[in-house]
């Protein structure tokens, strides 16, 4: 009897270690909004405008909402065209919101845009307008360019970086300088 009750109390024992045991826990957790239509994981995507192919749109996580027609994006890369498929820049980002009806996106998070030629804008929060053919942050920023640097609190330019205007402004100027209105 003593030898079958040290036996039962033995698989007792491990039994209820197997209860105790936490096992394989997850590292991190997917954050999966309630109302989302759709949850893509390793999401990839072409956008195109009149049938012209526009960008690339690669994320880790996409939440896809129908009827408000947006995309919620997490740890994303856009490769934007021009009209004749050359790259433009490359855009990353943390997260962003890109709606379909508007063309309009808003990333945040370590954004970063470099184009082809080496220029780098980085910053915390950025919009691009398509409708508006404008990007524009209202956070700080460092833009390095061919020409020098600059930085501030903020910007709103064209989608080329030509025309610029920004809040606090810093930076420096390589080549013939800067062009000041009226000369």
């Amino acid at each position: 009897m003593i030898g079958r009750l040290a036996l039962g109390g033995t698989g007792l024992a491990a039994f209820l270690a197997a209860c105790i045991d936490a096992g394989v826990r997850p590292t991190g957790s997917v954050e999966s909004a309630d109302s989302a239509d759709q949850v893509l994981i390793g999401m990839s995507t072409q956008l195109t405008d009149k049938g012209v192919l526009r960008s690339f749109v690669e994320a880790d996580t996409a939440y896809l909402y129908q009827n408000p027609q947006y995309m919620d994006l997490r740890r994303f890369t856009v490769r934007m065209l021009d009209g004749q498929g050359n790259l433009q820049s490359t855009l990353t980002a943390e997260r962003g919101r890109y709606e379909s009806l508007t063309g309009k996106l808003d990333a945040r998070g370590n954004v970063v845009v470099v184009s082809p030629d080496g220029r780098k804008l980085m910053t915390e929060h950025l919009i691009y307008d398509k409708t508006a053919n404008q990007i524009s942050s209202d956070s700080t920023f460092r833009y390095d360019g061919t020409d020098g640097t600059l930085s501030g609190n903020g910007f709103l330019s064209d989608i080329d970086f030509k025309n610029v205007q920004v809040r606090q402004p810093r930076g420096t100027q390589r080549g013939r300088g800067i062009l000041l209105p009226g000369q």
